[in-house]
């Protein structure tokens, strides 16, 4: 991670101003769950500040339930996006389909939204990181490597919230996605595995790209919105197949151990069960 993101405090320097400044980079979404901060040393010199000055900050911050301080191991950005729900609503959810329904019709006009302020918003650097992204997507893609590309999925839709540069966007739609990433609502590789899925899921997400690299908002939203419906069409789909495929292989196990008697009349089984 670089470490080029901390300004240096030139004036009063205390430790307000130096919470003060991790705080906008936490709730900008410029530090990330999990990022670990520079050792004291490196961070207090990138700060211009005082050791002890940057311990408060440091404390303070942890207080805050911001950063989490193993011993020994580092800092590190704390779990500052959460559950969206409790774990019995989540619960629930996972259990009840019109919940999923609900979550893709959300999902879509939440992201029309945004990618629509991206496309207004997106700064060089924003578009060079969306470039980087497709970039391994495409060769996530090639690799036929479900796993990465699937990661790289929410990667790119988070980015895209980031390009918006709305802070409640940013968090209420990396919210969204942990539920997502934690299969709450669907299993994605049922998705993923559908003839044709991949291809057209990546056609999907180069369309949202182009849109935001070319400033177009109303290009982003029907990309977006045309992107959710195909998701809420497939899933329905994986879900039939793979309803399918289960009760295929009951019958299968249920009728194998008599298939050699299958075309038998009643009265020559009788007869074999006689003898």
């Amino acid at each position: 991670m670089t470490t080029d993101i901390y300004g240096r405090i030139e004036h009063s320097r205390t430790a307000d101003e130096v919470v003060l400044q991790i705080e906008v980079l936490v709730l900008e979404g410029v530090l990330r769950v999990g990022d670990r901060l520079p050792g004291e040393r490196e961070l207090a010199k990138q700060f211009n500040v005082s050791r002890p000055i940057l311990r408060e900050a440091l404390k303070v911050l942890e207080g805050r339930g911001l950063l989490n301080t193993q011993h020994g191991g580092g800092t590190f950005v704390a779990d500052v996006i959460g559950q969206v729900f409790t774990r019995p609503v989540m619960e629930l959810i996972a259990r009840h389909q019109k919940a999923t329904h609900d979550y893709l019709e959300y999902r879509r006009e939440v992201e029309a939204v945004t990618v629509e302020f991206a496309a207004r918003r997106a700064t060089d650097a924003d578009r060079d990181l969306l470039t980087r992204i497709i970039t391994a997507m495409k060769a996530a893609h090639q690799k036929d490597d479900f796993a990465e590309e699937a990661a790289i999925d929410v990667e790119f839709h988070s980015a895209i919230g980031e390009c918006a540069h709305n802070i409640i966007l940013l968090h209420t739609l990396r919210s969204c996605y942990r539920l997502l990433t934690e299969g709450v609502f669907y299993n994605r590789a049922m998705v993923y595995m559908l003839p044709g899925a991949r291809e057209q899921l990546l056609a999907q997400h180069l369309a949202i790209y182009d849109a935001v690299m070319a400033g177009d908002p109303d290009a982003g939203r029907r990309a977006t919105q045309a992107h959710i419906d195909f998701v809420s069409r497939a899933m329905i789909d994986a879900e039939r197949s793979g309803n399918r495929e289960r009760v295929s292989k009951l019958r299968l196990q249920q009728r194998s151990p008599g298939i050699a008697g299958a075309g038998k009349t009643t009265k020559q089984k009788r007869s074999e069960t006689a003898e």
